[in-house]
């Protein structure tokens, strides 16, 4: 293969989320079923009219120095804790440099946030307020930049072939991945440090959420309140945390002994031009990113037996995906068991495409499609295969995934990912 049009493997992952502090103890979360939701505790939280939120189940502070994480935003805690698990699972045991197997003008970070460091920027603003000029931090610039996340990776691994941070609301995490597909492609690197982290849990972030009438209120069971396809869902539900992959040339891995979990086929990307917050009802513009996905590769619908799908939970977003899927696949979305894992860990916003691709990386790698939990009552809109109650088996043989992740503004990004 040229060293313009290259096969991109995935070779390490990593996540701390609301299920677990690492990519094992979320897959576990996500075989077993268990919501991450959990009341807010606190007078600052306590005349929301939405109490609830993935807290993530490890506290970034129990896992970073104290020293480190001060000058670091949330988001950056949680990326630079994924970024090291996917680092050492992908066999590397030092930076780019002082690992042979890797040098730093060869290998990229690209680490996405929809929002960036939003709790720095509002705590430092109420230090401001409330304590003066001189008790604000001087970290405050580099810990609120949105590619702050991205900047902090590429330091640990001495990343030098670029770092980026592709800002695109709740599609950043996937389009992340799809821009590190192309670095690898282009010949820029031979390794990108790839995925999308998110920390939002702040009283502004829910109320305004909350006021546009995207967030489920169901604060009496939080468990419960992420219900995509169900008739009864009402919004979706906050979550935090970050996912990332490690992304590299298939000659790359293979000439250091890597181990891979799948190949990556590629990513198809479109954009809505319909409104700034809604969904395109008819799932145009999410139809148009799968087909571009299947033109751009040699993915065939046949092929495809598992999706880990968008669905938020929200009324019209999760029939418009549906609506994609059919149009696009026709008769092929028949065999493919889709799994709506915000169902248990919420909904992380530029962080999603992380965590959703290392679902879906873990789906291929062990045949089993996580499930969807409380979907007590199928909206009859939704034609297709649900995965529910129990994982699902994926068949034997050469099998795809599809991970889809759409953002506000009206972004959409389709991923795909083959067995090896």
């Amino acid at each position: 293969m040229s060293p313009t049009n290259r096969t991109v493997v995935v070779t390490g992952i990593g996540a701390t989320t609301p299920l677990g502090g690492d990519s094992a103890s979320t897959w576990e979360g996500l075989m077993a079923g268990r919501s991450g939701v959990k009341p807010l505790e606190g007078e600052r939280f306590a005349e929301l009219p939405v109490r609830i939120a993935a807290l993530a189940a490890v506290d970034p502070g129990e896992v970073l120095p104290r020293p480190l994480a001060r000058k670091l935003d949330r988001s950056a805690q949680f990326a630079l804790i994924a970024a090291r698990e996917a680092w050492a699972d992908a066999g590397f045991t030092g930076k780019a440099g002082e690992d042979e197997k890797i040098q730093p003008e060869r290998l990229g970070s690209v680490i996405a946030s929809g929002i960036g460091g939003v709790i720095t920027l509002l705590d430092q603003y109420d230090v401001l307020k409330e304590k003066g000029v001189r008790r604000v931090s001087p970290h405050t610039v580099p810990m609120l930049m949105p590619n702050g996340p991205a900047a902090n990776v590429g330091l640990e691994v001495n990343a030098q072939a670029g770092v980026h941070t592709p800002v695109s609301a709740c599609a950043s995490g996937a389009e992340a991945i799809g821009y590190a597909v192309e670095m690898i492609r282009t010949g820029r690197a031979d390794v990108v440090v790839a995925g999308g982290t998110e920390a939002a849990i702040h009283p502004l972030p829910i109320a305004a959420f909350a006021n546009m009438m995207a967030m489920s209120k169901s604060n009496d069971e939080p468990e419960k309140a992420s219900r995509p396809y169900d008739t009864a869902r009402d919004g979706f539900v906050l979550g935090e945390g970050a996912g990332v992959v490690i992304l590299e040339s298939a000659e790359h891995a293979a000439a250091r002994g890597a181990k891979v979990y799948c190949e990556v086929l590629g990513q198809g990307l479109s954009a809505d031009a319909h409104h700034i917050a809604q969904p395109e009802p008819t799932g145009r513009g999410i139809a148009a990113a799968m087909q571009n996905l299947l033109d751009s590769t040699d993915l065939k619908p046949s092929e495809v037996v598992h999706l880990n799908a968008h669905a938020t939970s929200t009324p019209q977003g999760d029939i418009a995906e549906i609506k994609a899927l059919r149009a696009v696949l026709g008769d092929d979305l028949d065999h493919v068991a889709i799994s709506a894992t915000k169902s248990m860990t919420g909904h992380l916003l530029g962080g999603a495409g992380g965590i959703e691709t290392v679902a879906t990386v873990l789906a291929l790698h062990h045949r089993t499609a996580p499930p969807t939990i409380n979907v007590d009552d199928l909206d009859e809109a939704v034609e297709a295969d649900i995965v529910r109650g129990e994982p699902r088996a994926l068949p034997e043989g050469s099998i795809a995934a599809i991970n889809n992740s759409f953002g506000f503004g009206g972004h959409n990004v389709v991923l795909a990912f083959r067995s090896v």
